[in-house]
């Protein structure tokens, strides 16, 4: 296991399904540049052991899965700069998504911005009752950059994902459910144990045949890594605006943000 030892994520093994546990309970788990690069690193490591039925991806403490991405190194992104800090993060959610095995996201909390993307990568979305669901980007005067302008509309429909993204309305567990953005709501404290259920159930499956219906199932969303790509252009356009600037130093001085667009 020295191996899959990292400094921001935590990996536990339990019958061959590898729980991958974004620590970070401080920052409520905040997406940065070194979480992104050491899930990469782990998936990658995790595709070679035999033993893998599946992976589950949470968040550690009680009060969050993934609050969203590190609002400070947002802040930080140079002029020009953002199709560069959006590569690492995109490369890892799809290599997510398109993953050989089963991976679930055991959402325990907040699941917000690059979070609820995050979630959305994975194949499926174990809700606990407490969990909250959202992409508040447009506060900051930004759009969702990791995939949630194309993957949430594929999950509750264009209009309603319209809805969430240009209000950043945040939702409870059963409502996302009600939408189809997750899978299951089970008690709080418990979805670590439906995820391990559901991997479970297949994996006496035919790997092969897992693998396959995986992929197949991802073809239906064969213009996703264009659609990706546009809303790459779109995010490196609103990250050189004098309204994100504000909007993210707002975030960080706790104010309303005075946009002007421009």
């Amino acid at each position: 296991m020295s191996s899959l030892t990292y400094d921001d994520i935590r990996i536990e093994e339990d019958h061959g399904i590898y729980i991958i546990t974004i620590d970070r309970p401080s920052a409520l788990n905040a997406l940065n540049l070194k979480v992104f690069m050491q899930l990469e690193q782990a998936l990658d490591a995790l595709k070679e052991y035999d033993e893998l039925k599946g992976v589950i991806i949470t968040g550690g403490g009680q009060k969050s899965f993934v609050a969203g991405a590190d609002i400070s190194e947002f802040s930080s992104i140079p002029p020009g700069g953002a199709k560069a800090f959006l590569s690492t993060g995109n490369r890892v959610m799809n290599k997510i998504e398109g993953y050989h095995k089963l991976v679930i996201a055991a959402v325990n909390g907040y699941a917000l911005g690059g979070g609820c993307e995050l979630a959305m990568a994975c194949h499926m979305r174990i809700a606990g009752e407490g969990a909250k669901f959202g992409m508040p980007e447009v506060n900051l005067g930004i759009l969702p950059g990791y995939g949630g302008t194309q993957r949430l509309p594929q999950l509750i429909g264009k209009g309603r994902a319209l809805e969430m993204i240009l209000t950043g309305e945040i939702i409870g567990a059963d409502q996302a459910k009600s939408l189809g953005l997750v899978n299951h709501v089970v008690p709080a404290g418990g979805e670590l144990a439906k995820a391990k259920e559901i991997i479970l159930s297949i994996a006496d499956k035919a790997p092969l045949a897992v693998e396959k219906i995986i992929a197949s199932v991802n073809y239906y969303d064969a213009d996703l890594h264009q659609g990706i790509g546009f809303e790459g252009d779109q995010f490196t356009a609103l990250a050189d605006s004098h309204d994100f600037k504000e909007g993210t130093l707002a975030f960080l001085e706790k104010r309303k943000a005075h946009f002007t667009g421009k």
